[in-house]
């Protein structure tokens, strides 16, 4: 799997789980469309899994923008989440 996903309220949250190559392009994009015609989100949200993705990852990107697009859904792009700062033994 190259994608996780999660509906909440209408949303689709979509977050690639490393930079895409050309190998797993095609088949991240064809989950994407499964999720998105299954699920029929009002809003989509798509987390990239870099700050500098790969050609294959804003392919995918582009794909998916084109979807969206074309059906009328929203669509939000974030960057990647801010690691946690480690917790101190005190804290525990």
């Amino acid at each position: 799997m190259d994608i996780r996903h999660m509906v909440e309220e209408g949303v689709l949250h979509v977050a690639l789980l490393h930079d895409l190559d050309v190998t797993s392009r095609a088949a991240a994009s064809l989950e994407f469309e499964m999720l998105l015609f299954t699920h029929r989100p009002h809003h989509v949200r798509i987390q990239l899994p870099t700050s500098d993705p790969s050609p294959a990852s804003v392919s995918v990107l582009a794909r998916a923008r084109r979807m969206c697009e074309g059906l009328g859904i929203p669509l939000t792009v974030v960057g990647p989440a801010a690691p946690h700062p480690p917790r101190s033994p005190a804290a525990a």
